[in-house]
């Protein structure tokens, strides 16, 4: 499986499961296994991808566009999410954010430390970081959006 192949099926997988896979399955129409064979590394399922549609139903309900954004990086582009996209009406400041970005740091060398341990990085722990990585990100874009807030 190509490398684009492989870092769609990971932002499918984060995308289902930022979602839920029930919810995710009402959502779709699909069946468990068939979403999961959407993001399966396995090579009889590298040809399958996860249709348009479905993607679009499930990032309006996910906290974050996960393959909508994979797609973006692929190309260099970089999304800018504005407040009408949000999913929450909470409000912060960006010295909440600067603490929730200290922690989701503190979260993410946690994790690098445990992973590393053992001198290497396996499959799932990999994925661990990936998900702690992907939160630290979310921060950063809530930062952005109230430093952008603030800037007006």
């Amino acid at each position: 499986m190509s490398v684009v192949g492989r870092y769609l099926k990971k932002h499918t997988e984060a995308l289902v499961k930022d979602v839920g896979i029930e919810a995710a399955c009402r959502l779709t129409g699909k069946s468990k296994a068939t979403l999961g064979r959407y993001y399966s590394g396995h090579e009889e399922h590298a040809d399958r991808f996860m249709p348009v549609d479905a993607v679009a139903a499930l990032e309006e309900a996910a906290g974050y566009p996960h393959v909508t954004s994979a797609l973006a990086e692929l190309k260099g582009i970089h999304l800018n999410l504005t407040e009408s996209l949000r999913n929450s009406g909470e409000t912060g400041s960006v010295n909440s954010d600067v603490i929730a970005l200290s922690q989701r740091f503190a979260m993410l060398m946690a994790e690098y430390q445990t992973s590393i341990e053992d001198g290497s990085i396996s499959v799932n722990e990999a994925k661990r970081l990936l998900r702690e990585t992907t939160q630290l990100q979310q921060v950063l874009i809530e930062m952005k959006l109230h430093l952008e807030q603030e800037a007006r």
